[in-house]
């Protein structure tokens, strides 16, 4: 994880050594500030995973640095760290852009975990933001224009949103039992309960598109009991 690029502003001394030091342990390359000033210098000089804001901090507060960081930069994970824990101060945190919140005094443990989660989304965030296209075979899909092209015939199909939105999920996790649960969660929202049938018939869709032998699949498969998954 030495790659994963923090900043890191505190303006408590120790407290900023404590983190810098534990978060390092986990693999981070973390930089630090003690002011709102020199947060945003670094900011714009470095490309960074997460940034982790403590609100009252000298010279501009953390509320002003998010926002400003977000007039720039709409993707990086905020995280702030704060005495204020009121609601209020939350949703006053979580409107400047914050994507997380964490109230001192806090257990270092939870820290780290929402630092990962965090630095993941991040990531996720970046991956599908240049997914625009994918090749499967001699088929192309254009997650944008919602199409299949068949690069030999030049043929072109047209894709559902439904259909775009599954295969894009799968696409990005290649390799991993996608279970129905998270299909449900971010194809559906949840807002209609399609049966596992429904789900199967997407599945058979994309076989009769990339297959050529449907009935012994080499790119989607149906993980019994979970869900499905793409291979290449």
């Amino acid at each position: 994880m030495s790659n994963y690029r923090i900043l890191l502003v505190e303006d408590e001394e120790h407290l900023l050594e404590a983190l810098k030091l534990n978060l390092e342990l986990e693999g981070y390359h973390v930089t630090t500030a003690t002011d709102g000033k020199k947060a945003l210098k670094l900011f714009k000089e470095e490309r960074l995973n997460l940034v982790i804001l403590d609100v009252m901090i000298p010279e501009i507060d953390g509320f002003k640095v998010a926002e400003t960081i977000r007039l720039e930069n709409t993707e990086v994970p905020i995280m702030f760290l704060t005495a204020k824990n009121t609601s209020e101060d939350r949703v006053a945190g979580l409107k400047r852009g914050a994507d997380d919140y964490l109230t001192k005094p806090f257990n270092l443990e939870e820290l780290i975990l929402r630092v990962g989660i965090l630095v993941k989304r991040g990531l996720k965030s970046d991956e599908q933001k240049q997914l625009n296209s994918y090749r499967i075979g001699s088929k192309t899909i254009n997650f944008n224009n919602y199409e299949l092209t068949d690069d030999i015939t030049k043929e072109v199909i047209s894709l559902t949103k439904k259909e775009t939105m599954l295969l894009k999920l799968l696409v990005e996790r290649k390799g991993e039992a996608v279970s129905r649960e998270m299909i449900l969660e971010t194809v559906w929202n949840y807002d209609v309960y399609p049966s596992t049938r429904t789900i199967d018939n997407f599945i058979l869709s994309f076989r009769k598109y990339f297959e050529a032998d449907s009935k012994h699949p080499k790119y989607f498969h149906s993980i019994r009991g979970v869900g499905y998954k793409y291979t290449d």
